[in-house]
């Protein structure tokens, strides 16, 4: 699978040289003892996904079944988050996945700020390598990282500019609820498949801004779906495809 618009030889030694990048980031992730959390992990979780996606999912921290096979959302919230992935024609190995802490917080309690700070600078690199066009932020914790001062019952379904201090230099934060929540609230759990089919145009915006189309543009909140039904995108159907430029 080549990226758009660079022969294929090029591409192939770009994607060998992220994947090396993101293998060297992940190898230092399994043996860190920068905080804590390593002192209670069974395994680290550095993320995985293609070095050439488009989209970034961003989560919180790892749960009891991704600490034990070392994965990044492999229990109940991921199998929900590749269901709403595959509402837009997706797959899993299409995108990237990973979470603001690396090693699961005991009992799955709320990751501690000194925890966080000393994770994400990980995160950042992991986000210069990749260079995504969207940063899907996964609940409250991944949220105020790119999108600090706000409120996930507010914004999610929205997409601003992402802060290029968090490395993901030119691309848009969208924030969705984390599959967790969405697993305790029916309520929740049909927003979030409301608000993931709003993805693909985030996505088509984000391409366009990086290509200087419509640069210039105001970084106001985008709505997750618009407000005319007979406009809205049908996932599946004229979802954007990863990995090919649209004509």
């Amino acid at each position: 699978m080549t990226l758009a618009g660079i022969p294929t030889n090029e591409a192939a030694g770009n994607a060998d040289a992220r994947r090396a990048a993101l293998e060297q980031i992940a190898t230092e992730v399994r043996a860190c003892t920068r905080c804590r959390l390593a002192q209670t992990r069974t395994h680290a979780v550095p993320g995985e996904g293609n070095p050439d996606t488009e989209v970034v999912f961003v989560g919180e921290g790892p749960g009891q079944t991704e600490d034990q096979q070392g994965r990044p959302f492999v229990g109940r919230a991921g199998d929900l988050l590749v269901k709403l992935i595959s509402t837009l024609g997706w797959r899993r190995n299409e995108v990237f996945i990973t979470n603001i802490v690396k090693c699961r917080p005991p009992g799955n309690r709320d990751p501690e700020p000194d925890e966080i700070a000393a994770c994400v600078p990980y995160l950042r690199r992991q986000l210069e390598v990749l260079d995504p066009a969207v940063v899907v932020t996964l609940g409250r914790f991944s949220m105020a990282h790119f999108r600090p001062g706000e409120r996930i019952t507010q914004i999610h379904g929205t997409a601003v500019t992402a802060p290029p201090e968090t490395g993901a230099r030119d691309a848009l934060a969208y924030a969705l609820y984390h599959p967790a929540a969405a697993l305790r609230s029916t309520e929740v759990e049909r927003q979030s498949y409301d608000d993931i089919a709003g993805l693909p145009r985030v996505l088509r915006e984000a391409r366009s801004r990086r290509t200087g189309v419509g640069a210039g543009a105001s970084p106001a909140p985008l709505p997750a779906t618009d407000p005319d039904p007979d406009t809205i995108d049908e996932p599946g159907d004229d979802a954007p495809t990863l990995f090919q430029a649209e004509a």
